[in-house]
Parts: structure tokens; sequence; C-alpha cells
């Protein structure tokens, strides 16, 4: 399980077939910083609601360049809190440099807002106005202060829970699959680099896909 070797132009995730190598001719990193506009505050409107933490006003939409799961340029989006944008922009900045891979990183609100459903599509996202599951308090990810990438290959493990449920493949960390985050990986250095915490150093449970400011 977990192995990868070259077989031609292909890296062959054992698993799961051949998975393409990073182009050669990546177009340079870039992404923008927006507020939110009236169009974009109708998108969202399975992800904030009036009641929120924070204000429409408070956050930005960011328009991020990543390297895809096929190895070539794709441009995804997320909406954080204004305060974090600009290192948001360089964390993913070190990624891209890095050809770290994203399968998929769209809004959440195109699962309707629901959190398990964009888990289950290996969905890379940020602000969700939602709990901390089984509490009151609100997630960090309610104050656009917290992303999850590659749910998938990175789940969240408390006990015998693993959510989302495909991620139990991934529960040995010491393979080198795409998208795989660990202690010593690009994604953890590169929010290290911007002071924020990751969900994999928890002691009680893991949050492999979780990175926020606070680091809870």
């Amino acid at each position: 399980m977990g192995a990868l070797k070259i077989a031609g132009a292909c890296l062959v995730l054992l698993a799961t077939g051949c998975v393409a190598a990073v182009a050669e001719d990546l177009p340079p990193y870039s992404a923008t910083v927006s507020r939110i506009d009236s169009a974009t505050a109708q998108r969202m409107s399975s992800s904030w609601r009036t009641g929120c933490p924070v204000p429409l006003s408070a956050l930005r939409l960011l328009k991020i360049r990543y390297v895809g799961f096929d190895g070539q340029a794709h441009t995804g989006e997320l909406v954080v809190n204004a305060d974090v944008a600009a290192d948001v922009k360089q964390a993913f900045g070190r990624l891209y440099a890095a050809r770290f891979r994203i399968e998929r990183m769209r809004l959440v609100d195109a699962y309707g807002g629901d959190d398990d459903a964009s888990m289950a599509a290996n969905n890379t996202s940020a602000f969700n106005c939602r709990r901390v599951g089984g509490s009151n308090s609100w997630s960090e990810h309610a104050y656009g202060r917290a992303i999850d990438i590659n749910p998938i290959q990175n789940p969240y493990v408390r006990g015998s829970s693993i959510q989302p449920p495909a991620g139990g493949y991934f529960l040995d960390r010491n393979g080198h699959q795409l998208g795989l985050i660990r202690a010593d990986s690009a994604a953890t250095r590169a929010f290290d680099a911007i002071g924020w915490g990751w969900g994999g150093r928890w002691s009680r449970s893991k949050d492999y896909q979780h990175f926020s400011s606070s680091g809870r």
C-alpha cells in the first residue's frame, strides 16, 4: 500500500492507478485577494448567514493557483478572514513552489455548506460558518482562520472515528501518496512559516487536514 514507482511519464499510485507527473511548463504562481461582492455573497448562501461570528465585510475571496493531482495548474477559491488573507496567499505560494498536489479547491457552498460532503469530495476549503462537531462552540472555520487540505489523504481521527471514512486508507502516515501531509511535508513547513498550527500535532485527536491561525 502507498508505494510510488516511475512508469514512463506517470507516477503510479499502486492503490489507484496512473497519476500524471507534474507538467514541466507550469505557469508562475498567482493569487488574488478581493472583497466579498454581491455575486460572491449570493454564492455563499450556504456557508454564511446572519448571526455568524464574522460579517461578510471581514472576509476575503482568494483565487489561488495550485498543482492538481493531474500535474497541471488549476485555479481554486478559498474564503478566509481579511486579517489572514496575505499569509494564506504566501503559504499557498510555498505549496505551489514545492509542487504539493491538491485535488480540488472550491467554496464549501458547492456542497451546500455540508462539511461531510466537502470532505468526501476531497475538497480543500476554508470558511464555513459551522460549529465544532458535537459542541456549541464555533469552529475556527467560522472565523475564516482555518483551512482543510486534501481531507481524504489527511483525515480527522479520534478513537475509531475517521472522517471522511475514505481516509481510513491513509492512516499509515509514512507513505508518499500525493497530497499527504506529514510533520516534515511542504504543507506543514508552509503553514509553520506563517505561524499557523497543524491538527496532526494534536494529542487527543489527529486532524491531519487542518491548519489554523490559533492552532485549534
